[in-house]
């Protein structure tokens, strides 16, 4: 990674993507999207952080590297199954077609890992060996290696409340998908995963469990959308120590993006208390794992911008063509 560019460039951060020329925008935590009369829609990945519930920062890039880590997946995939991929005017944006997004979240996961509650390990700690469909064998260790990949589907919380992990007899039950969707879908998950597998390990890395979000296109077929195999929707780790560390009961070594979290919790209850101004030195170093997690998992170099030039007047002079004519 070319840490004198980073530095030469941390001033180039996009906090918000407001373009009032384009209509219908609504902002997540991390990206602003517009839809389009004619049925697309345009996303832009902002740099913000968020977690806890708020934005903790902007950190240098985070946006182009997750845009650009998932056009990387989606143009490696795009033989396994349909995406809402239509262009790339802008190295923060992605311009896809508006699908109606399946109820259901996939998370595909080939080790025992996982920290919230929905995860396997969770589960498996608490004694459980039934769970998502699947039959865990007893013994397995913190970050072991699944006999196979499974799928655990949890439904989406659209409405704020809380995912609820999901068998595929439930899925069908519920009316959350059609018997032939679900069929489709997991075989999806379970393909792009292996890609995912494949080429990550060529690239020294373990994909260990990874988030797919689906969607429905005017046809009725089902396309992948959002992102795919990004630093914040996939779990990483360095083939390379794994063993070691799971012989010595250590956590696996990974990207650790957790350097504005981790700060913050040591100086506040992120929850309830105001959250201090983080130092700068922070922010880079968070700039530079999101760097070198793009580097390491597409095996490019990160294109660091060419001019000073502000990148939201750079986005807007790149989607001027969206723009309603007057």
């Amino acid at each position: 990674m070319d840490l004198t560019a980073l530095k030469a460039r941390a001033h180039l951060v996009l906090a918000d993507a407001d373009i009032p020329e384009l209509p219908n925008h609504y902002r997540g935590k991390v990206r602003d999207n517009y839809d389009l009369p004619d049925g697309r829609r345009i996303i832009i990945a902002s740099d913000r952080l968020s977690a806890f519930d708020r934005i903790l920062a902007a950190i240098p890039f985070k946006g182009q590297v997750l845009t650009q880590t998932a056009r990387f997946w989606f143009e490696a995939t795009a033989d396994i199954c349909p995406n809402h991929v239509l262009a790339y005017p802008d190295p923060n944006v992605v311009i896809g077609q508006r699908l109606d997004i399946l109820p259901v979240e996939i998370v595909v996961r080939a080790y025992l890992a996982g920290t919230t509650g929905t995860s396997i390990l969770t589960h498996y700690k608490a004694g459980a060996r039934e769970m998502y469909g699947h039959r865990l064998p007893d013994g397995l260790r913190d970050n072991e290696r699944l006999p196979q990949p499974i799928i655990t589907p949890t439904s989406k919380a659209f409405d704020g409340g809380h995912d609820e992990p999901l068998t595929p007899a439930q899925i069908v039950e519920q009316g959350l998908l059609t018997a032939a969707q679900w069929e489709t879908l997991s075989a999806y998950a379970l393909a792009l995963f292996a890609r995912g597998q494949e080429l990550a390990g060529r690239n020294g890395l373990i994909l260990a469990d990874t988030k797919y979000e689906f969607g429905v296109d005017k046809a009725g077929r089902i396309v992948l959308a959002d992102e795919i195999h990004t630093p914040d929707s996939s779990r990483y780790w360095f083939a390379e120590s794994y063993q070691d560390r799971f012989e010595k009961g250590e956590k696996p070594e990974s990207f650790d993006k957790d350097f504005v979290r981790n700060w913050v919790v040591a100086r506040c209850d992120p929850y309830k208390d105001d959250i201090p101004e983080i130092p700068q030195d922070v922010v880079l170093e968070t700039a530079q794992v999101y760097i070198r997690a793009f580097e390491t998992i597409t095996g490019q170099s990160f294109a660091f911008p060419d001019s000073d030039e502000p990148l939201l007047a750079r986005i807007r002079r790149n989607l001027a063509a969206c723009f309603p004519a007057r």
